[in-house]
């Protein structure tokens, strides 16, 4: 039995075995030896049991896959398991957050557990598809050169130089720190002075996909922040969908209409913009749909606004604010020049020569057929010429010859704004003054009328509180400086007046018309014309102050578009001054006052 162990041996062992001498050591050798070749005849044994499991297993399931597919096939099902490696390929190409991919991988598993036929299913799978295909790691190279963007701007828009200037600044700095939190802007103005067209040309700029998203009439705070899962016919929120659309983490996109948002109890989509657009917070956006945190600080948001009220004063804090004003005549001729004539000629399908307008008679289809701040209206009305244009070529011959004043008038019919020859002349207790509106500036006329001293003040025209409250502020401080003002105190205390401001209709309200109101009532007083040359804003205090008002710049355009070259305003809005066109400076002569005395002896020189 030894000579049978030892022949298992190798021979350096045999060899150990023949050099013992002691018969008790020689048994206690072989018993190692055995006991060693029992050990490894065990874990052989064990692992031939595991191996035969491990294969039973396998033609097990695949007994049970085949059987499986089989019923798939049976029941027209045979397709989802390719649909479901197919998405956990896009996701895996994702190459998503760390957090991200447990909350997906427990997504996917409860997904294989369903059948395709089960409510959820289809649920779940859109979940898993917009997790894939939104942006977690993709990212456009800015393609920024600051004399590039500088030549785009100066392209695609005429004017605007603070503007241009503020955005440049922006970018200067994204230029020299890509890391930084770029600024958010709001652009506000009237409608049609190219917010919009901003955006795009930043976007351009910078070399970045843009994605418009018009908040007009948004109530609903679900729309931009998304839905639960819970609800049925649940989806993302308009952020994070127009980042889906982009197909990058770092797109421009504009808010359009910010000011016209609602609020009910559905929620305030404002508060919901607050962490939007918050640098601080927006890093981990979390959609209510989505609900895992998604990066927005790259995005580069653009706000626009015709104006600032109505929105919160805490999201105007979040950004910043820059004006766009109205243009003036000479900027609309060179506008017109470069973009719009251009622009419609092409879509009317006109050669250059058949929508060639004179200097005269563009002018004319500016001052007598729009009214506006921007250049819709203008451009409509051009596009109203080309259309003329483009029939008579085809029922007559092709008109070459440059359409002129006699031209535009014969096209588009009667002037739609005529000069007001009525008002050539002011009569005793008329006024010219200046107001501000969402569409830019505006001309208004003050009229004043003495009555019986019963009636003491009648104020009509649809004017707002604060409006009334400057007539009878105006109304005192001309009895206290009768005296300064050479104006029979008597006269006051004895008559009642009425004011009224047209157009009846319009609504009208703030505190800019104060002087105006006092140079009405004085005029009516004293019986004195007021100059008809002269315009004036202004607030006016009862102790005879004339106090700054906003929106200078629009309202000296507006005097300048209806033929006004003498404004009065008030001393304290001397620095905004710089913001006019220097051609409209120099052809205005714009007065500063401090007190009513410097008004009245600009205004009734006669007094």
């Amino acid at each position: 039995k030894i000579a049978s162990v030892a022949q298992t041996l190798p021979t350096e062992e045999r060899q150990e075995f023949l050099q013992i001498n002691s018969e008790n050591e020689l048994l206690t050798r072989i018993h190692e030896v055995l006991q060693h070749e029992h050990a490894v005849t065990e874990i052989q044994k064990e692992i031939q049991s595991q191996a035969r499991d491990d294969v039973e297993n396998q033609q097990r399931e695949h007994v049970l896959r085949h059987q499986k597919r089989a019923i798939e096939q049976a029941l027209g099902e045979d397709e989802g398991d390719e649909d479901l490696a197919e998405l956990k390929d896009e996701l895996r190409q994702a190459n998503l957050p760390e957090s991200v991919q447990k909350e997906v991988d427990r997504e996917l598993k409860r997904l294989s557990r369903m059948s395709p036929n089960a409510a959820d299913y289809q649920v779940s799978r859109g979940y898993l598809e917009l997790v894939a295909e939104l942006p977690w790691n993709v990212i456009t190279e800015d393609n920024l050169e600051l004399q590039s963007a500088k030549e785009v701007l100066d392209e695609d828009h005429f004017g605007l130089d603070d503007v241009k200037e503020r955005i440049l600044e922006a970018l200067a700095v994204l230029l020299l720190n890509p890391e930084t939190k770029a600024s958010i802007l709001c652009f506000v103005g009237p409608p049609g002075v190219g917010k919009t067209s901003l955006g795009q040309s930043i976007a351009r700029a910078m070399g970045r996909k843009f994605e418009r998203m018009s908040l007009g009439g948004l109530h609903d705070e679900a729309e931009l922040r998304g839905h639960r899962r819970t609800y049925i016919g649940a989806m993302p929120g308009r952020i994070l969908q127009a980042v889906r659309r982009c197909g990058v983490r770092n797109p421009v996109l504009m808010l359009d209409e910010l000011d016209k948002m609602g609020r009910d109890y559905r929620g305030d989509p404002g508060a919901a913009l607050m962490e939007i657009l918050d640098p601080a917070q927006n890093k981990e956006f979390r959609d209510n749909y989505l609900n895992l945190p998604f990066d927005l600080s790259k995005v580069f948001f653009i706000t626009t606004a015709n104006t600032l009220e109505g929105i919160p004063r805490a999201l105007i804090d979040r950004m910043e604010v820059l004006e766009l004003t109205g243009y003036s005549e000479l900027e609309k001729v060179e506008i017109a020049r470069r973009f719009l004539i251009p622009r419609q000629q092409e879509n009317a399908g006109l050669k250059p020569e058949q929508l060639e307008l004179t200097d005269e008679g563009l002018r004319l289809a500016i001052q007598r057929y729009t009214r506006e701040a921007g250049v819709r209206e203008l451009e409509r009305t051009i596009s109203r010429l080309a259309r003329k244009r483009a029939k008579d070529s085809l029922l007559n011959e092709p008109h070459t010859e440059p359409i002129n004043e006699s031209s535009v008038t014969e096209m588009l019919g009667p002037e739609r704004f005529k000069s007001d020859k009525s008002r050539a002349r002011l009569t005793n207790g008329v006024a010219t003054g200046l107001a501000w509106t969402e569409a830019g500036g505006d001309v208004l006329y003050v009229e004043a009328s003495l009555t019986h001293k019963d009636e003491k003040v009648t104020i009509t025209g649809h004017i707002g509180q604060v409006m009334q409250e400057s007539v009878k502020a105006a109304r005192s401080c001309i009895w206290t400086e009768a005296d300064t003002l050479n104006i029979d105190r008597s006269k006051i205390e004895d008559s009642g007046v009425h004011v009224h401001v047209p157009a009846g209709a319009v609504p009208k309200d703030g505190p800019s018309a104060g002087i105006t109101m006092a140079t009405a009532l004085a005029s009516a007083y004293s019986e004195k014309k007021v100059r008809d040359d002269i315009a004036m804003t202004g607030e006016l205090t009862l102790s005879g102050l004339v106090l700054p008002v906003g929106g200078i710049r629009e309202k000296v355009l507006a005097a300048h578009r209806s033929g006004i070259r003498h404004v009065i305003l008030p001393k304290e809005n001397e620095s905004e001054l710089e913001k006019l066109p220097e051609a409209i400076r120099s052809e205005m002569e714009l007065s500063l006052v401090e007190t009513l005395s410097d008004v009245m002896k600009l205004a009734i020189p006669e007094l």
